[in-house]
């Protein structure tokens, strides 16, 4: 495309015309400059560079209006490498907030499998959803409501929970290790038992769980404390 707007034609002239001139001679291509650029610099030096700030699929687009077919598949090689990038990005706050907004109260939510590794969810209401093989390790997630979740299997060491609400929580073989765990609630008045069976039980996540499960503990009208000390033998 580019070399036929300049290419003479057989009558004279050129075969298409490129655009408008202006006072100096210069002619004037309605396209984008921004995505234009870094084509014009490939013709000049046979390499492609992009700018982190320019959107590849853009340059592509130009690339595939003006034939530069040589261009095409490096473009769509850098596009897929982003894509496969993100894919592997962990969630943030922002999305699950947008994920919680958009779902209805009386649908199911689910995050199964998916990695929310250091993602901050502290105080956030996070009841009923699906965990199962969720990577969460790091979490920082004070004082989040986690009743009634399906944690099967999830990965949450040296996840924050401090404060958090364990109602009803299932966390069948849950990775526990290295988790702050102080002043987290599993008792439900309604008498319904968070399941913890096969948990990891190394280094902090020895403490007694069967008491904490099974036993309304209670100290002046406040949750038990449990330390690393109060643990049990395997």
């Amino acid at each position: 495309m580019l070399a036929k707007m300049f290419a003479e034609g057989s009558e004279g002239g050129y075969f298409m015309n490129p655009g408008d001139v202006d006072s100096t001679g210069a002619y004037l291509i309605d396209r984008s400059p921004t995505y234009f650029e870094p084509i014009l610099n490939y013709l000049r030096n046979g390499q492609l560079v992009l700018d982190p700030n320019i959107n590849p699929e853009g340059v592509l687009e130009e690339a595939r209006f003006f034939g530069i077919e040589s261009l095409v598949p490096q473009l769509m090689e850098i596009i897929m490498s982003r894509e496969r990038s993100r894919d592997m990005m962990p969630l943030s706050r922002r999305d699950v907030i947008n994920a919680l907004i958009l779902t209805p109260i009386t649908a199911e939510l689910r995050f199964q499998g998916v990695n929310l590794a250091g993602s901050d969810l502290s105080r956030l209401d996070l009841r009923n959803i699906n965990f199962k093989y969720a990577c969460l390790h790091g979490c920082r997630m004070v004082g989040t409501n986690l009743s009634y979740c399906l944690m099967e299997r999830a990965d949450l060491s040296h996840a924050q929970l401090e404060g958090a609400q364990f109602l009803g929580v299932r966390m069948l073989c849950a990775n526990l290790e290295g988790a702050n765990l102080r002043g987290c609630n599993f008792e439900d008045p309604a008498g319904i038992k968070a399941n913890m069976e096969g948990k990891n039980r190394t280094t902090y996540n020895r403490v007694v769980w069967y008491i904490m499960i099974h036993t309304v503990l209670q100290n002046n009208n406040h949750p038990v404390i449990l330390s690393p000390s109060n643990q049990i033998n395997n």
